[in-house]
């Protein structure tokens, strides 16, 4: 998904709650051809693209192309990694 289809409705300023966070914001970089390795979180997080072309991809056989702007809701207790294509920078919501 990404962050502009979430505003359609035509206004100057739009607001849309997209995630409720309870513990971080968390700025995440990753280097062109490297990996953060599989892991789980205990909690809801959500994962924004700042920068950056990468692929996230959990135990669910979910792959999802992420560029500027797009974001992936993150479950708990998934086991899931992010590869990146080019040098990549993102926001981790928790």
């Amino acid at each position: 998904m990404n962050l502009q289809d979430l505003h359609t409705e035509g206004k100057a300023v739009q607001t849309n709650v997209l995630f409720e966070p309870t513990q971080n914001v968390i700025s995440i970089q990753i280097a062109k051809g490297e990996q953060l390795k599989e892991h789980i979180t205990k909690i809801p997080a959500l994962l924004v693209c700042v920068s950056g072309e990468a692929f996230f991809s959990d135990e669910n056989a979910q792959k999802i192309s992420l560029k500027s702007g797009d974001y992936v809701k993150i479950e708990p207790n998934v086991k899931h990694k992010i590869d990146a294509i080019e040098e990549s920078n993102f926001l981790l919501i928790k």
